[in-house]
C-alpha cells in the first residue's frame, strides 16, 4: 500500500511516498480501507517545528476490513470515520474503535471528516464559552475547517453579531456566506471589539490582541495548537476569561456527551442547518501541497487527502 511519511533530512517538511505492507489490526481496534483523510493545522505545525520526524496522524474515514480481539461494536464493510493517531496518510489505516463513530447511510468519507472533528471542536468551544442569546462573537481562523463550522454555530445560537477574522480580504466573501455579519484581517487596526465571546483557533501573537478586544466579562475560548501569552492584567481590567478547550478531554471523559453531539452533527448536517466546506480533495501523494495550502492559510474550508482506491490489503 502507499503510505506517507515524514523525514527531517534535508527539509523539516519532507514528506515521502513509500510502499509497505498493511498494518493489522491489534486488540480493540479496526482496520479500514481509507477514503478521506483530513489535514489538521496541528501536524503541519509539528513538521515545521523540526526536530524529530513526525508521526502523520489524522482524521481518517472509510470502510472497515478487518476487526481485532474484543471489538464488538463495529463489523467488517462498516463505514466509520475517527481521529487516526499515526499513519493516517495511508491507504489502509488502524483505528482505535473507541475512537471510531459511524457514517449514515447516503454520507460520504470527505463529508465525514470535514464535519465530524472539526464540528465537535466547534460546538465544544462554542458551548465551553457559556454563550447567551443576544451576544457579539468573533471567530478566528474563520476559513479552517473548524472555523466554518464555528461561525454556523454561533449564528444559530442566537449570537447578535457574528464576526469573521481572517488571514486575508479575499476570504470574506466565503465566510459571509457562511454566515459571518461582518469580517475583519487579523492585520486591520480596527477589529470591531469588544466582544463578549471569542473562539480563538490561531493562537501564538494573536492570543493577546484577541484578550484586549473582550467585552467586559467576556469570555475567549483557546482551542489552538499555536500557543500565546495571556496577561492577568488585562483580564482583570476586564473582568474577563480565558477558557481552554480540548476534545480529548471530552471523548475521554464524557463519551456520553461526545455521542451525542455526533448525532446532533449528522442531523443538523442533513437537515441542511450545518453546512460542511470543503476546500480540495488532493491526491494521497501529493500530500506536501495539501500541507502547503493549511500552513500558508490559503484553504477555504477543509482540505481533504484522498487515496486513491487500492485493490485489497
Amino acid at each position: 500500500m502507499l503510505r506517507i511519511r515524514h523525514d527531517v533530512d534535508g527539509r523539516p517538511d519532507m514528506l515521502l511516498a513509500e510502499e509497505v505492507d498493511p498494518p493489522e489490526a491489534g486488540a480493540g481496534e479496526v482496520l479500514i480501507r481509507v477514503e478521506a483523510v483530513g489535514v489538521t493545522l496541528p501536524v503541519v505545525r509539528k513538521l515545521r517545528a523540526g526536530g524529530e520526524p513526525v508521526v502523520l496522524g489524522g482524521e481518517v474515514a472509510g470502510e472497515i476490513v478487518a476487526v481485532g480481539a474484543g471489538v464488538t461494536a463495529f463489523g467488517v464493510g462498516d463505514r466509520v470515520t475517527g481521529l487516526c493517531s499515526a499513519d493516517a496518510y495511508a491507504e489502509f489505516a488502524v483505528l482505535n474503535a473507541a475512537m471510531a463513530s459511524p457514517i449514515p447511510a447516503g454520507a460520504s468519507a470527505v463529508e465525514a471528516v470535514a464535519l465530524v472533528r472539526s464540528g465537535l471542536v466547534a460546538r465544544g468551544a462554542y458551548e465551553a464559552a457559556r454563550p447567551e442569546p443576544g451576544e457579539s462573537v468573533l471567530v478566528t481562523a474563520a476559513a479552517s475547517g473548524v472555523g466554518t463550522l464555528a461561525l454556523q454555530y454561533a449564528k444559530a445560537g442566537g449570537a447578535s453579531r457574528v464576526v469573521a477574522a481572517v488571514s486575508s480580504a479575499d476570504k470574506a466573501d466565503f465566510v459571509r456566506g457562511l454566515g459571518a455579519d461582518e469580517v475583519v484581517r487579523y492585520q486591520d487596526a480596527d477589529w470591531g471589539a469588544p466582544y463578549d465571546v471569542i473562539l480563538d483557533g490561531v493562537g501564538g501573537d494573536l492570543l493577546g490582541r484577541a484578550v484586549r478586544a473582550l467585552a467586559t466579562g467576556g469570555r475567549l475560548v483557546a482551542f489552538s495548537s499555536g500557543g500565546g501569552t495571556v496577561e492577568a492584567y488585562e483580564l482583570l481590567l476586564r473582568g474577563a476569561s480565558v477558557i481552554g478547550f480540548q476534545m480529548r478531554a471530552v471523548a475521554v471523559g464524557k463519551p456520553e456527551l461526545y455521542d451525542r453531539w455526533r448525532r446532533e452533527l449528522w442531523h443538523l448536517h442533513h437537515a441542511g442547518a450545518l453546512r460542511t466546506a470543503v476546500h480540495e480533495e488532493i491526491p494521497l501523494a501529493d500530500a506536501a501541497r495539501a500541507h502547503a495550502l493549511v500552513e500558508q492559510r490559503r484553504n477555504l474550508g477543509k482540505v481533504v487527502l484522498v487515496p486513491t482506491p487500492p485493490s485489497g490489503p
